[in-house]
């Protein structure tokens, strides 16, 4: 195991070093560059020039990328002059508030999702079966965005159950302790997630179901129950924990639909506005922080198969 987590942070950083490359070559292809697609229209050559230089654009391609690299590996993400806030603190700001919604949010669609695919595949091709299988091509098949604008009509503009924007506290803390502003930017959320690990789990539950493990186990006698939960389950959760492994980065990106519709102010919101405003420092300091959260959410999917599935072995 020891050997395997080494190849797969070499393998980490490589993947970074690229992804780095491309993202900092991205932003030269700014129309006419990332200055006056900071500075705006009505830049001037001499402004344009002083920026370049002070920003470091105007030095060869690989001083800035080491200078750039350099910084992040001090914990500095760059300054968003938009803003007039460090990256790193708006990071800190926005991330705690997208990390409660998106948790919440995976916790609800989980709680749902497993058990029902469970009884899906328990029950297969019976009506309850068909009716939960076209509640998750629904929710395969639904924007993001119009599931939650459809829960602000619903229940925010038609009946006045929940208010139609999602907290605006400034720290997480702030956001949890207004849980009726939460309930329908985590419903909308986790309504999407529902319908991927219910798939993910009928399917990998009806797997299971003729394996000859289960065969045995029912041979010896043991319990329609226990073979369900105590054998089936387990074996199971393989490709749901995969699944939640590869969706970290979700925790970074934020549900950026979500929190536009409900203006939450998130990481995704965050995100949102910086490019609209092409505030390319925090593009970039998002970006990175995104493909660090992909590659530990792969390394963490992988030892937790390894951990569910022992016939899994890393040589």
């Amino acid at each position: 195991m020891v050997g395997y987590l080494i190849r797969r942070i070499g393998q980490a950083i490589i993947v970074l070093f690229i992804v780095t490359v491309v993202t900092l070559a991205l932003v030269h292809l700014f129309p006419g560059g990332p200055i006056p697609a900071l500075l705006g229209p009505r830049a001037t050559v001499a402004q344009v020039a002083y920026y370049n230089h002070l920003y470091g654009f105007d030095q060869p391609f690989y001083l800035q990328y080491i200078k750039w690299v350099g910084q992040i590996l001090h914990g500095n993400f760059g300054y968003s002059a938009k803003l007039n806030i460090s990256v790193a603190a708006l990071i800190a700001q926005d991330l705690p508030k997208t990390i409660v919604l998106v948790g919440l949010g995976t916790i609800v669609s989980l709680a749902f999702g497993i058990p029902l695919g469970m009884y899906q595949a328990v029950h297969r091709y019976t009506a309850g079966d068909y009716a939960l299988t076209g509640v998750a091509f629904l929710g395969y098949a639904t924007p993001t965005f119009f599931v939650a604008l459809l829960l602000v009509e619903w229940f925010a503009v038609d009946t006045h159950f929940f208010p139609p924007f999602a907290p605006q506290s400034s720290s997480a803390l702030g956001v949890l302790s207004q849980p009726r502003a939460l309930v329908l930017p985590v419903a909308a959320f986790a309504f999407v997630l529902f319908a991927l690990w219910s798939r993910y789990m009928r399917s990998s539950v009806m797997d299971n179901l003729v394996q000859d493990y289960v065969r045995t186990a029912r041979a010896k006698g043991a319990g329609e129950r226990r073979v369900l939960w105590g054998h089936i389950f387990r074996n199971s959760l393989t490709s749901i924990v995969t699944l939640l492994g590869l969706s970290l980065p979700t925790l970074v990106a934020g549900a950026i639909f979500i929190e536009v519709v409900f203006n939450y102010p998130g990481m995704g919101l965050a995100f949102y506005n910086a490019a609209l405003n092409v505030d390319y420092q925090v593009l970039l300091g998002f970006t990175v922080l995104a493909t660090v959260a992909t590659i530990v959410g792969n390394l963490l999917a992988d030892i937790g198969y390894a951990i569910l599935d022992p016939r899994v072995r890393y040589s």
